[in-house]
């Protein structure tokens, strides 16, 4: 489904990727791990069209990474950055832009409810300003909202840094139980030993 061929990047004078051969499969569940430095947040950079390589192939089901094609492949790809990227405005204000805004998307159904009780998440935080949020509600609300577009690809980057270890759990099922093509990248130790996740290791 996505495909890195013979990917080479440099950025500042460094390698950050030399020959780089990674694939994933429709719904297959990655984890990377690594050092810092290494490219891992790259690699989303690349998958979305943010990078380009300096040569090589970069595929998504079949299609090349060009600009003809990144609308398109965006549309497919929920992105969760490390940092929670999120604009500061009234989280009510901003779910209904996200998930009503844009006729592509699908627009959350009944189980929306359901999602906000499963992530912890009470009235209260929705009449916040993102800037008010603690750093475990800005990451529940990011899972929030990629539960809710339902994307066929996630790509998640420390999707559970920020909250306690029983959330960590329930999250992490829930992740791997859907049918999606999911890369993550994570130290935490809740994915590690998940039968549905393959593991690699960039060293």
């Amino acid at each position: 489904m996505i495909k890195f061929e013979s990917v080479y990047l440099n950025q500042n004078n460094k390698v950050i990727f030399s020959n780089l051969n990674f694939s994933v499969g429709e719904n297959q569940k990655i984890l990377i791990q690594g050092k810092s430095g290494i490219g891992k947040t790259t690699l989303f950079k690349m998958i979305l069209g943010f990078e380009e390589p300096d040569r090589g192939t970069i595929t998504f089901k079949g299609l090349a990474m060009t600009r003809e094609n990144i609308r398109a492949i965006r549309q497919q790809i929920f992105y969760l950055s490390q940092d929670i990227d999120l604009k500061n405005d009234y989280v009510d204000s901003l779910l209904d832009e996200i998930l009503h805004g844009s006729p592509s998307e699908k627009s959350p159904g009944q189980d929306f409810d359901d999602l906000k009780h499963f992530l912890d998440l009470d009235d209260a935080v929705f009449k916040q300003r993102v800037k008010e949020l603690s750093g475990g509600e800005r990451q529940r609300i990011g899972l929030l909202i990629c539960f809710s577009l339902d994307r066929p690809v996630w790509l998640l980057d420390e999707p559970t840094s920020a909250i306690d270890d029983k959330m960590k759990k329930k999250v992490a099922d829930y992740i791997t139980g859907q049918d999606k093509t999911i890369i993550i990248i994570s130290h935490d130790s809740v994915w590690q030993n998940n039968e549905s996740i393959k593991i690699k290791r960039w060293e």
